[in-house]
């Protein structure tokens, strides 16, 4: 029941939802509260038109993935520990294991591992079944790419149960208690390193961050705002923005709701 509540409860106070409810509040309200209704649907636009700004997108994603620029010096671990959000299964009419946007995960564990940094490749997430259908691990399919990427087999550990980041934690920890690994290099979403790398501490791990998967860099190529064009074109409201504001939100939503419950 916590795993559909933390899914569900939280939809409702993002942008898109935040807005709709305004707007059915407004639909409700617009026969006996005129005025409250019209003020519901100028609450609603102005959350959306806020949320969906590059600017504003830009800046709540990059106060989270800055917070640990050094990714390219990395000293070696007793194993890499990689985070699962980032497969898609193979479900027909796809021929094989998809990568998400958050793909870049694996390909940066298996890098790191091919690069000497670790001799273990901890592949860490379950799969909700009633969101995707079928009964394979995420850890499994991470796995099956790791190999195609070159990661022997013999150097791969695979934890299948996890559904969040707090099970990643605890699981992986019980899973490596017997090989006594303390020091990992943990890798994940750069906008999800804080809370990751919080948990990961509290359950005693000596972590180095190892954070891929960055939105927000130093020179973006897509869109020059030094220019009059580009500063309008910034202004504009777009999907993109309003999708990674959400997901930004979304960690610091988990990472208060984590200190409540003494995870981090």
């Amino acid at each position: 029941m916590f795993l559909f509540l933390s899914k569900l409860l939280p939809l409702l106070l993002y942008p898109l939802g935040l807005a709709c409810g305004l707007l059915v509040a407004a639909l409700v309200l617009l026969k006996r509260r005129p005025r409250w209704a019209r003020g519901a649907i100028a609450l609603a636009l102005a959350l959306l038109l806020v949320s969906s700004n590059n600017w504003v997108a830009t800046g709540v994603m990059r106060s989270l993935e800055w917070r640990y620029p050094d990714t390219t010096d990395l000293p070696e671990a007793q194993a890499i520990v990689v985070l699962g959000g980032s497969i898609q299964p193979q479900l027909p009419p796809r021929p094989w294991i998809e990568v998400a946007e958050e793909g870049d995960r694996v390909l940066h564990g298996a890098r790191l591992y091919l690069a000497g940094r670790a001799p273990l490749l901890v592949l860490s997430g379950g799969r909700v079944t009633w969101g995707q259908g079928q009964s394979r691990s995420e850890a499994a399919d991470m796995a099956e790419l790791a190999e195609a990427l070159g990661v022997p087999t013999r150097a791969m550990v695979i934890e299948p149960d996890s559904l969040n980041t707090f099970e990643n934690a605890a699981k992986t920890k019980v899973l490596l208690a017997d090989r006594g690994i303390q020091r990992i290099l943990l890798v994940t979403s750069a906008m999800h390193m804080p809370r990751a790398l919080a948990i990961f501490k509290k359950q005693g791990f000596e972590v180095i961050p190892a954070p891929t998967d960055f939105h927000v860099v130093k020179d973006p190529l897509n869109l020059d705002t030094s220019t009059r064009q580009g500063r309008i074109l910034s202004l504009m409201p777009q999907t993109e923005n309003l999708h990674y504001l959400t997901r930004a939100l979304k960690e610091y939503l988990g990472l208060g709701i984590y200190w409540l419950k003494g995870w981090l």
